[in-house]
């Protein structure tokens, strides 16, 4: 792992060009299903355990205290951490391709392995291992939308996809409504359920990542020019017969390919050469984990302990968070492809703390109930979602495609390390201490945390907008 494996002859090649090249075509839209499908089973299955929280509470199920529901949360992320760091190194070493099955495979057992909990601890196993999972397939799936989208639309179709989140977390938040009332399921039986659903519908995503091909980018660089090759022209022909006769591609780049590039190259293009975009990509991620990873892990809490709501109906009121953390992306993502990705990225980081503190402070001294504090929360997550997913965006864009997959995970783990496995715990004590106004610390917490993100964006954020990402940071295996 101490040193790169020995070059390979040199090749000159226009696949990132006639990649980049290409119109939108039904190829791009099965793609972005197949890989984004997952993220609709992650807010499917997360939002469960947001809704279920306090359901865990009672005696009946597991009898969890407020404490112990934010440090399942908690073991939830630490498996994520490990786990990118992981399939993150190998998807870079390994491929995209291959990564997607075992990654998905790690995630649904553990959802389906926390259906069959029994305590605390064996549930905080299993969801360590489902995190395990979740982390890999950020750092395989990103890696893959960049490298197989046009650079034009690159930034929309990230966000929109990584926004997708949303759409399972409204259909989560819609099932608990029915599989948590006691009328309808026993209180121990609804919530596992939930678990096992999720688990069944993940094996339909296993059928459809067949269609989604290598990356011929990686391909490449990789020694495996002609597998490269022969995906590109298959790609092109697909599209080709949507779109009719393609323009030809512009530009070609000199790569010297290695069947692996060794740790310590990469380590010193991280946080060397790229040592400015690593703070960047670290500010931008811890800054929406504590955020995302405070509210959404308590959220049911916060209802059921201050509102009144019961913990059955707690998924209703994720419906509107839902639609507002999902239509942000789907609104707002083209503008960052034309206006531009550091004024973008500034300006959602920064209304998302202003609104957060706002609604804080409304929430401290009582002014909001169940109904309005849901809609204030909807107000925050229209900006902060297209703004979590920009983090994910840039440190999948600006780092140099023989480490993008290990970059993402690295970013990821680190701030969801320092920010998200702590916020859920954080907020837990905070909550179980029955203040408003220790959790408005929280909140102000979350949001200086946001604007210093917001700042570092504007002063060092990288204008990668409508470019080629080997024009944003060149390969390795170009030098």
């Amino acid at each position: 792992m101490s040193s790169a494996a020995a070059p390979l002859p040199p090749v000159t090649t226009q696949i990132p060009a006639r990649l980049d090249r290409l119109p939108w075509s039904r190829f791009h839209l099965l793609v972005a299903v197949a890989l984004g499908i997952t993220w609709v089973l992650d807010g499917l299955e997360v939002t469960i355990v947001g809704a279920v929280s306090a359901v865990l509470e009672d005696k009946r199920t597991l009898g969890l205290s407020p404490e112990e529901i934010g440090a399942v949360a908690s073991f939830y992320l630490a498996g994520a951490v490990l786990g990118a760091l992981l399939f993150g190194w190998l998807t870079d070493r390994l491929g995209r391709k291959r990564m997607f099955y075992i990654t998905l495979a790690t995630y649904l057992a553990g959802v389906a392995l926390s259906a069959l909990a029994w305590d605390f601890w064996s549930f905080a196993v299993f969801r360590a291992l489902t995190g395990a999972g979740i982390g890999g397939e950020y750092a395989a799936i990103n890696s893959a939308i960049d490298e197989l989208m046009p650079g034009r639309l690159r930034g929309r179709i990230d966000l929109i996809i990584n926004g997708s989140y949303w759409l399972g977390a409204a259909a989560g938040a819609a099932a608990t409504v029915l599989l948590l009332d006691p009328a309808v399921l026993a209180v121990d039986v609804g919530w596992r359920i939930a678990f096992a659903i999720g688990a069944a519908l993940g094996l339909l995503i296993m059928a459809l990542r067949r269609f989604v091909p290598e990356s011929p980018r990686w391909l490449v660089t990789h020694g495996r020019p002609a597998e490269a090759e022969a995906a590109v022209a298959a790609i092109e022909r697909r599209v080709a017969a949507d779109a009719g006769p393609l323009a030809p591609a512009a530009g070609a780049l000199r790569v010297h390919p290695r069947h692996s590039f060794g740790f310590v190259l990469v380590m010193s293009a991280m946080f060397g050469r790229y040592r400015a975009r690593s703070l960047l990509a670290l500010a931008l991620m811890l800054a929406q984990a504590f955020l995302y990873n405070a509210l959404f892990f308590t959220y049911g809490l916060v209802l059921t302990r201050f509102h009144g709501v019961a913990p059955e109906a707690t998924g209703i009121y994720l419906l509107p968070l839902a639609a507002g953390n999902f239509l942000g992306p789907l609104l707002l993502g083209r503008f960052f492809d034309t206006i531009g990705r550091r004024v973008m990225i500034a300006a959602t980081y920064t209304l998302s703390a202003a609104l957060l503190v706002l609604t804080g402070w409304l929430f401290a001294v009582g002014a909001l109930d169940a109904a309005t504090q849901t809609l204030a929360w909807c107000a925050i997550f229209f900006f902060a979602s297209a703004a979590a997913s920009a983090a994910y965006l840039t440190a999948s864009e600006i780092f140099p495609l023989e480490v993008r997959a290990l970059a993402i995970a690295c970013y990821y783990a680190l701030g969801t390390a320092a920010g998200g496995i702590v916020a859920p715990w954080l907020f837990g004590r905070l909550i179980g201490v029955g203040s408003r106004w220790y959790i408005f610390a929280g909140y102000a917490a979350a949001a200086i945390l946001m604007a210093a993100a917001a700042l570092v964006e504007w002063l060092i954020g990288v204008d990668a907008e409508r470019r080629p990402l080997e024009e944003i940071a060149a390969p390795l295996s170009a030098e």
